[in-house]
């Protein structure tokens, strides 16, 4: 054991010439395109972190583009439905006034008609009333009274009748 402990000369030497060896052929032969090897990798490496950064910055930017966008999007879809919303209270305003003026009209028109009809029913009415009372009047008397006289006695009742119902009225 204690020769491991205690240093031989002879292998020093050729362990350390050995190692020179290796040394020199490593640094001729290996070094080179191993550091080559670590130069493209750590330069592909700083390429691809340069990338990534300017992929980051663009996806800020586009992020941020899409924010005020989405925010202008926003506000024109609000603008639009508050529009709609004032455009549909107008037209229901209009549909309703319409509505009331056509009612307005319609209930006008029957007024009319059913004045119209009135008239017309008061007319036929006092024809049947002194056609009625003609014919009494004949019974009574026992001739037949004439044409013309029938028409003037006709004419002066409807007369009376109509000052009678404005005096009424």
């Amino acid at each position: 054991m204690d020769k491991l402990l205690t240093p031989d000369i002879g292998l020093t030497v050729w362990t350390v010439v050995t190692f020179l060896c290796v040394v020199f052929i490593l640094g001729r032969y290996a070094w080179t395109p191993i550091l080559a090897a670590l130069e493209a990798r750590e330069a592909r490496i700083r390429d691809d972190v340069r990338s990534a950064e300017e992929s980051r910055r663009s996806a800020e930017t586009a992020r941020q583009e899409f924010e005020t966008r989405l925010a202008g999007a926003k506000a024109e879809t609000r603008a639009l439905l508050d529009q709609a919303e004032k455009d549909a209270r107008l037209r229901g305003e209009e549909l309703l006034k319409a509505a009331r003026d056509e009612a307005a009209r319609l209930a006008l028109k029957t007024r009319e008609e059913l004045a119209e009809e009135q008239r017309r029913l008061v007319s036929d009415l006092r024809g049947e009333v002194i056609s009625l009372a003609v014919g009494a009047a004949e019974k009574i008397m026992g001739k037949a009274v004439d044409k013309a006289l029938q028409d003037k006695a006709l004419r002066d009742a409807s007369t009376e009748l109509d000052e009678w119902a404005k005096k009424k009225n």
